[in-house]
């Protein structure tokens, strides 16, 4: 028999989920594949919305927005965007026939201003013209009056309005208030976390091609197709089964697509239906930045006790989300947020409240993590705290307030975790990373050095993988065995540049025993797999990669079936390997097998189906199990900071990733390289600014700053810790989309670190997030000149004696 091609496999040998005569490939290791469209985007060839020709008579949207964060609107004038040369139609909320709000989970997203508007940027109305150029140009003439109303800007603002989008949600465990009042030591504090730009390649765009018989066909840049299909469906006012939602790719999403891509797929529906004609919406990037939400900036305030040895005593933690100004999803971020206000340590008594505050900005929604790096902030800065508090090394009171030491395993919302390997991988990476050498170097550093100081910080990530609304966990997949060998499959999970694809289509190879180049994965339609999922909370690979491996399983076993019967084996002497079916250790070429098999009439063609098992939780008791499991991570971070301008360079960093069994390890050490560049980017240089009127300031690229090639740096190791998850997930892989961004965290540690320095390891300085230059020049010179005065403003801080 000739070898499987190494871009055919990946990690299956003595696989748990396969019986010993399943017909799965029993390969040794795990190989990496080539991302199936990486020759694509680097020759330029692959197809976005933007890319396909133009259609006879298409027409191109543009969008008028408003210019007020909260007013009432009094008259519109659109007599000269009608006339203006180009335009075929003009529409407003009373255009609408079917529903206006498109919001969600809950209402409160009008898909065109209604009487009143909430924030600068929401769209007014819509136009159509023969070019996009046309649209915009008729867009700027329209004459609308308003006339403004008390607007809240801010979470501090939004507290003491009492403004929330939703009710507030309180987690706890033990007595939080008598563990902080007994122990030896307390620590109290505020910060703030500020918002981050998606910044995905391509924009918000979408394209909708009336049918016959009033049928839709959307092409749409969204990571949850059948969110789009339904929305347009309600919003044009016909069955779901006339709208079909197409998604082959997107140039990037980090979860600004998962919700936010439904508005201009539906404003192209609209004006689609108006015309009869064809119809795209391509959002120009500073129109996209103003009128879309962000990641939610936060506010924290917490109080901790804790004992002489720097072990927690009791937390009582706040955390208050900037929903903007309608719902979206900021309930489940909020809980996002408080279910990882834990990250990796043990809370023995806890308290963790969360507000959603409503405020006049554009709604904030999802993004990579999902509220769960602004819950972990807070518990970082906690134990930065208690470490100068006691005068200890900050790695070591991370260290022993762990989960996972003695019977220290349940959360504040009461899951118990299971299979913890926090302690081995903090471990093997404070090691490889020779984290304590380096920190006596530093600390003789600092000493001789009076400008530049260095700061190194070991941060672990503990998250949580599951949707936390229990329905968003399942998927569906569609099959198909042709009779030349080659397989299609197609699932509910979209690709925005991660790899998913490839991963679903080494799976699929995987179940057949063919090489990756016999599959193809086909775009993500709703008329193909229906009621999908978004493809977000780093579970695209978990539930599609399940689905897919359902349907193949149903297709292989009846070809085992029919193998058996038809040459009088056992069924356990049928075997799919090397591109060959093996029959009682007689190998037959694949393609000459399911030909056999189409022309017996067997059936090779079939759906898939998984649900995440096991997992459950109970607002009203604050208790249950919402992950499945929990992928963890450490990163070590060395910088170098300039106290005279406040500037600082990333000089090294060493990351180690648990991702069970990697399913790709080269796509998976891709995601976590990108995801701790972004998430260093969130915490050093990504800052939203707004004017007093609620005007997005850094509305473009020229004012915010993603990290670039010269912010890398110049050391940096990542490693993939393998070991098999205990649960039972698509061949014992783990997620790793969205829990690399937080190991970002270390490098705003190790500014504070560096700062700190100059107190001689004594105090914490104040730098809230993004830590920009201009933040820690501020907190040097708190400490150079005012000792550890803290600006109200800035939060307060206060720190007891410990006995």
């Amino acid at each position: 028999m000739r070898k499987l091609p190494d871009v055919a496999s990946i990690p299956l040998a003595g696989n748990p989920d396969a019986g010993a005569n399943s017909g799965i490939n029993q390969l040794k290791g795990h190989r990496s594949a080539r991302h199936d469209s990486a020759h694509l985007h680097v020759t330029g060839k692959a197809t976005y919305i933007d890319d396909r020709p133009e259609m006879a008579d298409q027409l191109h949207a543009g969008f008028g927005l408003s210019t007020q964060a909260s007013a009432e609107i009094v008259s519109i004038d659109l007599d000269e965007v009608r006339d203006s040369p180009g335009v075929v139609a003009v529409i407003t909320i009373d255009d609408i026939p079917g529903h206006k709000d498109i919001g969600p989970v809950f209402p409160g997203d009008m898909l065109l201003a209604d009487g009143k508007v909430d924030y600068v940027g929401q769209p007014v109305f819509a136009v159509a013209a023969i070019s996009h150029r046309l649209a915009r140009e008729a867009a700027t003439k329209a004459r609308i009056e308003y006339r403004p109303l008390d607007k809240i800007l801010g979470v501090d603002r939004a507290m003491e309005q009492s403004s929330f989008v939703r009710p507030d949600h309180t987690m706890k465990k033990g007595d939080a208030d008598t563990a902080i009042a007994r122990a030896p030591g307390q620590v109290s504090g505020e910060m703030t976390n500020g918002g981050q730009e998606h910044f995905y390649l391509e924009g918000q765009i979408a394209s909708v091609i009336p049918l016959e018989d009033g049928q839709l066909h959307v092409y749409t840049s969204s990571q949850h197709p059948s969110e789009v299909q339904k929305l347009v469906a309600e919003v044009i006012n016909v069955p779901l089964s006339k709208v079909v939602a197409d998604v082959r790719r997107m140039g990037g999403g980090f979860g600004g697509k998962e919700t936010q891509a439904a508005a201009p797929a539906c404003i192209a529906a609209v004006l689609a239906v108006k015309t009869g004609k064809p119809v795209k919406f391509r959002v120009e990037r500073q129109q996209d930045m103003i009128s879309t939400g962000k990641r939610h900036p936060f506010r924290h305030r917490y109080q901790v006790g804790f004992e002489q040895d720097g072990l927690l005593a009791g937390v009582d933690i706040e955390v208050a989300g900037d929903a903007g100004h309608s719902p979206d999803l900021t309930d489940a971020i909020v809980d996002r947020a408080m279910f990882h206000s834990d990250n990796a340590y043990y809370l023995n008594n806890a308290r963790v409240k969360g507000y959603r505050c409503r405020t006049n900005t554009a709604s904030n929604t999802a993004f990579r993590g999902f509220g769960g790096p602004q819950g972990m902030l807070v518990i970082e800065r906690i134990m930065d705290d208690v470490a100068r508090a006691t005068g200890q090394d900050p790695l070591d009171v991370r260290l022993k307030n762990l989960y996972g030491i003695g019977d220290r395993n349940t959360t504040h919302y009461h899951q118990k975790v299971e299979h913890n390997v926090l302690h081995e991988l903090i471990g093997r990476l404070e090691k490889s990373s020779d984290y304590r050498e380096r920190r006596k170097a530093i600390t003789a550093f600092n000493d001789s050095s009076p400008v530049l100081k260095k700061g190194l910080a070991l941060t672990p990530v503990k998250f949580g993988i599951s949707f936390t609304a229990r329905h968003l966990n399942q998927a569906g997949a569609l099959a198909h065995v042709y009779t030349d060998g080659s397989i299609q499959i197609n699932h509910g999970g979209t690709e925005m540049g991660q790899g998913l694809y490839t991963k679903v289509a080494q799976i699929v190879a995987n179940e057949f025993g063919v090489s990756l180049d016999q599959v193809q994965v086909t775009s993500t339609r709703t008329d193909k797999v229906p009621n999908t999922s978004p493809t977000a909370a780093s579970s695209g690979a978990d539930l599609n990669g399940k689905a897919a491996q359902d349907a193949c399983r149903k297709i292989r076993n009846r070809l085992t079936r029919f193998a058996a019967e038809h040459y009088q084996v056992p069924e356990d002497k049928v075997v799919f390997d090397n591109n060959s079916v093996v029959i009682d250790g007689k190998p037959m070429p694949f393609s000459e097998f399911v030909q056999i098999a189409y022309l017996n009439r067997i059936s090779m063609s079939s759906n898939g189906f998984y649900s995440t098992p096991e997992i459950h939780y109970d607002r009203e008791t604050a208790s249950g199990r919402p992950f499945y499991y929990f992928a963890c991570g450490a990163s070590v971070s060395e910088v170098t900071v300039d106290t005279l301008t406040g500037e600082y360079k990333v000089e090294r960093v060493d990351i180690l990733h648990d991702v069970g069994r990697s399913l790709n390890p080269a796509i998976d050490r891709g995601q976590i390289e990108g995801g701790f560049i972004q998430g260093m980017g969130w915490m050093t240089t990504e800052e939203l600014v707004w004017d007093d009127n609620g005007r997005l300031l850094s509305n473009n690229p020229a004012t915010y700053k993603i990290p670039s090639i010269e912010d890398m740096p110049p050391v940096f190791n990542v490693e993939l810790f393998e070991q098999a998850n205990p649960e039972h997930t698509i061949y014992h892989s783990k997620a790793v989309g969205e829990p690399p961004f937080m190991l970002g965290m270390s490098v705003w540690a190790a500014i504070r670190d560096a700062v700190s320095s100059l107190s001689g390891y004594q105090v914490n300085p104040n730098i809230n997030v993004p830590a920009t230059t201009e933040r820690v020049l501020k907190a040097i010179n708190e400490l150079k000149y005012h000792g550890v005065t803290k600006p109200e403003h800035e939060g307060q801080e206060v720190m007891a004696n410990v006995d």
